[in-house]
């Protein structure tokens, strides 16, 4: 903290009185003039819904600075297993806790894991499977040391979850490129971590305890395939007690910049619930998002979303498409639409609620 040190005043008594007199006058008054609002507002403040408020937290700022602090170039593209991931995966511990998230898993928001493959003149896919793990640790190997981040907001049902999630990791750095070697991931996918935290926010804010148990889940190892909500689901001991999962990857820029509210959404085919509700909610909170509904009968492919969807657990995932900066170290915050990212995230949370709240679907 910087402290100005010259240049103090000094007041006497006589100063020093009027002045804390006039303080302590305009203090009262406003303590009287916040009594009457409260007394004459408590029938509309009763009015506002709990999914109302949590809605109403939704913002612009906050997504900006969560895309602005993971897509910067400190965090060195936040590869998988290195350092700038790490940093990544401790800021949203931070902001978890910051929102007063608890760990799903006993005191710690980390779910450690390691991953392997064959050495890198070889073919091979990594891979978090014990027995793969153990077959490749014959040979000569890569080994990733990574780590999902996992909080849970508790429900009503203890013995029943949500899960809302998307992937933290990138690309990493290129040191081979001639210019730009940060392979920033703003789109891919800072946006999609963007609407999971201000989601989990949103349900702290609404101030309702929710039915079923809400699992806050960022992964990591995605880019290398879906490595983190693989370890998850490996290692779950409540599978079957998963009763749907939202996912997000790139929700942030324009496919078709003439359709700029444009917005693809993929559900389970066998739950027609799922996309009437984003139907609705369009329609009653005047969502500025134009949807192109995708029923699919097993989303096992594109995303985080294909390790749950493997299970018959119903599925939401939201995208907003491919752009020429995929992949690029071109894809930077600046390129975002922000009013978009919002919308999505404000609809996505109206989503997360009916999946942890309506009793069917």
């Amino acid at each position: 903290m910087l402290r100005e040190e010259t240049g103090r005043i000094s007041l006497g008594d006589s100063q020093v009185l009027p002045i804390f007199a006039l303080i302590m006058k305009k203090t009262v008054t406003s303590l009287l003039l916040a009594w009457t609002i409260g007394s004459c507002g408590t029938s509309l403040l009763q009015a506002q819904t709990a999914v109302e408020k949590g809605l109403q937290s939704i913002n612009r700022p906050s997504a900006e600075a969560i895309v602005g602090f993971l897509a910067d170039d400190a965090l060195q593209g936040r590869e998988a297993g290195m350092n700038g991931s790490r940093v990544a995966a401790r800021y949203l511990v931070s902001c978890l806790q910051e929102a007063g998230i608890s760990p799903l898993y006993g005191d710690s928001y980390y779910q450690p894991f390691e991953a392997c493959a064959k050495e890198r003149q070889q073919k091979g896919r990594w891979q978090v499977h014990p027995d793969s793990i153990a077959q490749l640790k014959q040979l000569t190997h890569r080994s990733l040391r990574m780590a999902n981040v996992l909080g849970m907001i508790p429900g009503e049902r203890t013995d029943e979850y949500v899960v809302v999630g998307a992937h933290f990791d990138h690309l990493g750095i290129d040191e081979t490129l001639a210019d730009d070697k940060i392979y920033n991931g703003a789109d891919d996918n800072a946006s999609g971590v963007s609407a999971v935290l201000q989601i989990a926010r949103a349900f702290q804010a609404s101030g309702k305890k929710p039915l079923r148990n809400v699992i806050i889940a960022f992964w990591d190892g995605e880019e290398k395939g879906l490595l983190g909500s693989q370890y998850f689901m490996q290692h779950c001991d409540f599978v079957k007690e998963i009763k749907g999962y939202l996912n997000f990857d790139m929700i942030g820029r324009n496919h078709f910049p003439e359709q700029p509210e444009h917005v693809v959404y993929f559900y389970t085919e066998a739950h027609p619930a799922l996309g009437q509700w984003l139907k609705d909610d369009i329609v009653r909170y005047k969502l500025k998002l134009k949807p192109d509904y995708r029923p699919w009968d097993r989303p096992v492919g594109g995303s985080d979303n294909a390790s749950f969807a493997v299970h018959d657990i119903p599925i939401i995932w939201y995208h907003t498409d491919g752009h020429p900066d995929y992949h690029q170290p071109s894809d930077h915050a600046d390129k975002l639409n922000w009013e978009k990212v919002v919308e999505i995230t404000k609809a996505s949370f109206l989503n997360a609620w009916n999946l942890a709240n309506e009793k069917s679907y």
